[in-house]
C-alpha cells in the first residue's frame, strides 16, 4: 500500500517553529484583520481577545502535539481521525483540510495583485477580462498570479530544504519589521488611546466574540503535523514549538492592531472613526497599518511593511503548499486518492501532489477576489470541526492511555471548538452575523460533492474500510440541514434589507403624493420579498435535498455491499447451502428464544457424509468435494422447506420447522431408504439422526442437537451393517 520511497527527515526545531508561524500568519494580517477586530471590539477588547484565542489555540496545540508523538506519520489530524475513530472520519477530516489549506493558498496567491495595487499602482490592471461579483479580472494580474504560484511551486518541488530555509528567512524578516514599525510606533505615540472598548455593547461580548473568531487567525499553526515523518528531532519536542509560534504570532497580531490605532488622517475625529471608513479609502489611507509606519518613519516605514507583508504572502504559499502535499501523500498512501498523486520523487517532495496544488491554485484567480474571499470564510467553519475532531480524538486516546492532561485538554478543546461553532454560524443569535451568505452555500456545495467523492471512494473501495460510521455521515448531514436553514434565514434578512432601503429611496425621491401610485409601489416590493423568500426557501430544500439524496445513495450501496458481505459470509462456498457462521449465529438466536421461553416447536437433523475419505484417498479430493456437493443435493431435495447448514467436511445440519417438523419422520425414513439404495449403486450415502426440541427439558439448543448426534452415529452404523463405507 505505500511508496516505494518515502519521506525522508530534514525539519529542525527551528524549520518547524518557522513553518508553524509562516503559515498562520498572511496577507490578512497587515491588511485587513487589525481594521475588522478593532472596528468589532475596540483596541482593548481586540487585544484581550486575541490573548484569550491564543490560550485557546495553546490548548488544541497540546492536543496535536500529543497525536502526533503517538502517531508521528503524516497527514497530521486526517491520520488522527483514522486511527482513532475510523477511515470515514479520517475522510471527513481529509476532506476540510483540504478545503482549508487550498483556501488560504488561493487567497495569499491572488493578494498578489492587490500588493501591486497598494504600492505600485495599476501597472498590472491590463487587458480587463470581465467583472464577477463586482471584482475586476485583468489578464495581467492573473499573470502576475501564475508567475508567483509556479516560482512558489517549483521552489517546493526542487528542493524542500530550499524552501524550509526560505520559510525561516521570511519568517525572520516580517517578524523583526513588525517589531521595528510597531516599537516607533508606540513608543513616538504621544496621545491618549480611546475606544478602549466600543460603545455599543458589553465589553465582555466585545471579548468572547474576538476570541471565537480569532481562531481562523491561527488557522496554520498545525502544518507541521503533516510533516511529521520528515522531524529530524523527537516529536516530543512539538509542544515547545507549538507554545513558541503561537505566542509569537499573538503578539505579531496584537502589535499589527496596536500599530493600526497610533495615526489617522486628521480630517477624522478618532481612528474608530477613520477605521470604520476604511472601506471608501484607497492607496495608503486604506491600510491603517501601512499609514502609521509611513507617519511615523516615513517611507522607510512602508517600505519595512512592505517586506514584511511580501514575507507573510511566500510563507503562507510554502507553507500551505508542503501542507497540502503531505496530507495527499499520506491520503494517496491509505488509497484515498491515486497513489501515484501522492509518490515521493528524486528530490524527496511529492512532485504530483504539488503540481496538482499548483494547477488549482491557477485556476482559482478566474472567479474573482470577491468569491475567493467567500472560500477563505469557509475555512473558519473547516477549521473548526478540524479542531473540534483533533480534541475528540486527544480525549478518547488519553481515555484510553489514561493521561489527564490531555483528558483535560481534550474536553476542554472539543467544547470550545462546538460553543465556537455554533456562535460563528447562527447569526444574530449569539453571533452578529459577520459570514456572508455566500459563504454558507459554499460550506454546503463543499460538502455535497465530499459525499459525492465519498460515494466513488466506497465504489473503488475492495478492503471495505469505509462506510462503517454511519453517525459521522447522519452529523455531517445534520450540520447541512443546520447551515441550509442559516442560508435561508440569512438570505430572507438581505431581503427584507433590500426592501427598506427600496422603500426608504422611494419616499425620499418621491415627489408626487399619488396614493394609487405609493400602493402599486408597495405591492411590488411586497410581491419581490414574497418572491425572493420563495426562492430562498426552494434553494434551501433543494441544497438539503441533493445531500439526502447523495446520503441515500450512498446508504444504499452500504446497504447492498452488507447484504453482499452477510451472504457470503452466511453461504457455503462449496455446496450453496447455510454456512457454519449463518449456523452459529442461528444457535445464539434460538439459546435466546429457548431462555425466554419464546421458542416454538422445531427439531434437528444432523446429517452426516459416509465414506468421504476413502473418495478423498482413491479418487482424489476433486471428486470428494463433487461427493460433497451430491450429498448436499439429496439432503436439500428432501428437506426442502427446511434451512440446511454445513459444519464443515462432511456434515450438515437441517433444522426443521413448520410442515417439515411435522412430517419429519417420514422424511427422516426417505433419506434412510435413498441412502440404503445408494449403497448398492455406488452413489452418495448420508447418515441422519433426528431430534425434536423438548420445552422445559432442553436448556439450550445443542441439548437437542446432541441427542440428534447420537442418533446420527446409530444409523451410521446401521448403514455400515448394511455395506456403506464409513470414515
Amino acid at each position: 500500500m505505500g511508496n516505494n520511497k518515502g519521506l525522508k527527515p530534514y525539519l529542525s526545531p527551528l524549520m518547524v517553529t518557522a513553518f508553524s508561524i509562516g503559515s498562520a500568519i498572511g496577507w490578512g494580517s497587515l491588511v485587513v484583520t487589525s481594521s475588522n477586530y478593532l472596528g468589532k471590539a475596540g483596541l482593548a477588547g481586540s487585544v484581550v481577545g486575541l490573548i484569550l484565542s491564543m490560550f485557546i489555540m495553546l490548548i488544541i496545540a497540546r492536543n496535536y502535539s500529543y497525536l502526533t508523538q503517538i502517531y508521528p506519520e503524516s497527514g497530521g489530524a486526517y491520520a488522527f481521525s483514522r486511527e482513532i475513530f475510523g477511515h470515514d472520519y479520517g475522510f471527513i477530516t481529509a476532506w476540510f483540510l483540504i478545503l482549508t489549506y487550498l483556501s488560504i493558498l488561493w487567497a495569499n496567491a491572488t493578494s498578489l495583485p492587490l500588493f501591486a495595487r497598494f504600492f505600485i499602482g495599476p501597472v498590472f490592471e491590463v487587458g480587463k477580462i470581465y467583472t464577477i461579483f463586482g471584482y475586476d479580472v485583468y489578464l495581467g494580474e492573473l499573470l502576475l498570479t501564475a508567475a508567483g504560484i509556479i516560482i512558489i511551486a517549483l521552489l517546493c518541488y526542487l528542493s524542500r530544504k530550499a524552501a524550509a530555509y526560505a520559510m525561516t528567512a521570511m519568517v525572520v524578516i516580517f517578524t523583526i519589521t513588525i517589531l521595528i514599525v510597531s516599537i516607533f510606533a508606540i513608543t513616538g505615540f504621544k496621545g491618549a488611546v480611546d475606544h478602549a472598548f466600543l460603545a455599543d455593547s458589553k465589553a465582555i461580548s466585545q471579548v468572547i466574540y474576538i476570541a471565537v473568531i480569532s481562531p481562523w487567525a491561527f488557522i496554520g499553526f498545525e502544518n507541521v503535523s503533516h510533516s511529521a515523518e520528515e522531524f529530524s528531532f523527537k516529536s516530543s519536542k512539538l509542544n515547545n514549538i507549538f507554545i513558541a509560534s503561537i505566542i509569537i504570532t499573538t503578539l505579531l497580531y496584537v502589535l499589527v492592531t496596536m500599530l493600526s490605532v497610533t495615526a489617522y488622517p486628521e480630517r477624522y475625529g478618532s481612528w474608530l472613526e477613520y477605521i470604520r471608513d476604511r472601506g471608501n479609502l484607497s492607496g495608503l489611507e486604506a491600510l491603517p497599518a501601512f499609514y502609521a509606519a509611513n507617519h511615523y518613519l516615513g517611507h522607510t516605514g512602508v517600505v519595512l511593511l512592505m517586506a514584511a507583508l511580501l514575507s507573510l504572502v511566500i510563507t503562507s504559499l510554502i507553507g500551505q503548499t508542503t501542507a497540502a502535499s503531505r496530507l495527499f501523500y499520506s491520503m494517496g498512501r491509505d488509497g484515498m486518492l491515486p497513489e501515484n498523486i501522492g509518490e515521493v520523487g528524486k528530490r524527496g517532495t511529492p512532485g504530483r501532489a504539488i503540481l496538482i496544488i499548483a494547477v488549482s491554485a491557477l485556476i482559482i484567480p478566474f472567479v474573482g477576489k470577491t468569491a475567493i474571499g467567500w472560500i477563505v470564510d469557509v475555512t473558519c467553519i473547516g477549521a473548526t470541526l478540524i479542531y473540534g475532531i483533533v480534541s475528540a480524538c486527544a480525549l478518547k486516546k488519553a481515555r484510553e492511555r489514561d493521561d489527564l492532561t490531555e483528558k483535560f485538554t481534550g474536553f476542554i478543546g472539543l467544547a470550545l471548538m462546538v460553543f465556537g461553532g455554533l456562535y460563528s454560524l447562527i447569526p444574530n443569535l449569539v453571533a452578529t452575523g459577520a459570514i456572508e451568505r455566500e459563504t454558507y452555500f459554499l460550506f454546503i456545495a463543499w460538502t455535497i460533492i465530499g459525499f459525492v467523492f465519498f460515494r466513488i471512494l466506497l465504489a473503488l473501495d475492495k478492503s471495505k474500510k469505509y462506510g462503517k460510521s454511519v453517525i459521522v455521515w447522519a452529523s455531517l448531514l445534520a450540520l447541512v440541514l443546520l447551515i441550509s436553514l442559516i442560508w435561508m434565514r440569512q438570505s430572507m434578512i438581505n431581503a427584507n434589507a433590500r426592501l427598506q432601503s427600496n422603500i426608504e429611496t422611494y419616499y425620499e425621491q418621491q415627489e408626487s403624493d399619488d396614493p394609487e401610485e405609493e400602493l402599486a409601489f408597495i405591492r411590488g416590493q411586497i410581491n419581490d420579498l414574497e418572491r425572493d423568500d420563495t426562492r430562498a426557501i426552494l434553494m434551501a430544500l433543494s441544497m438539503f435535498g441533493f445531500a439526502m439524496l447523495i446520503m441515500f445513495s450512498n446508504h444504499a450501496y452500504l446497504s447492498g455491499r452488507q447484504r453482499e458481505s452477510d451472504e457470503i459470509v452466511n453461504t457455503d462456498p462449496l455446496t450453496g447451502v447455510k454456512s457454519k457462521h449463518a449456523f452459529l449465529a442461528m444457535v445464539r438466536e434460538a439459546d435466546g428464544k429457548i431462555v425466554g421461553g419464546k421458542a416454538d416447536e422445531f427439531a434437528v437433523v444432523v446429517c452426516d457424509v459416509n465414506g468421504l475419505k476413502h473418495v478423498n484417498d482413491t479418487l482424489g479430493h476433486k471428486a470428494g468435494d463433487e461427493y460433497i456437493c451430491a450429498a448436499s443435493e439429496m439432503i436439500c431435495d428432501i428437506f426442502k422447506r427446511s434451512a440446511v447448514y454445513r459444519l464443515g467436511g462432511d456434515e450438515f445440519v437441517a433444522v426443521l420447522k413448520g410442515h417439515d417438523y411435522e412430517v419429519k419422520d417420514k422424511l427422516m425414513k426417505i433419506l434412510h431408504d435413498r441412502s440404503s439404495e445408494n449403497i448398492s449403486l455406488g452413489k452418495v450415502v448420508v447418515a441422519g439422526g433426528v431430534s425434536e426440541y423438548r420445552p422445559g427439558e432442553d436448556r439450550h439448543f445443542h441439548a437437542v442437537f446432541d441427542r440428534a448426534d447420537k442418533l446420527m452415529y446409530d444409523e451410521k452404523m446401521a448403514l455400515k451393517a448394511n455395506g456403506a463405507i464409513t470414515r
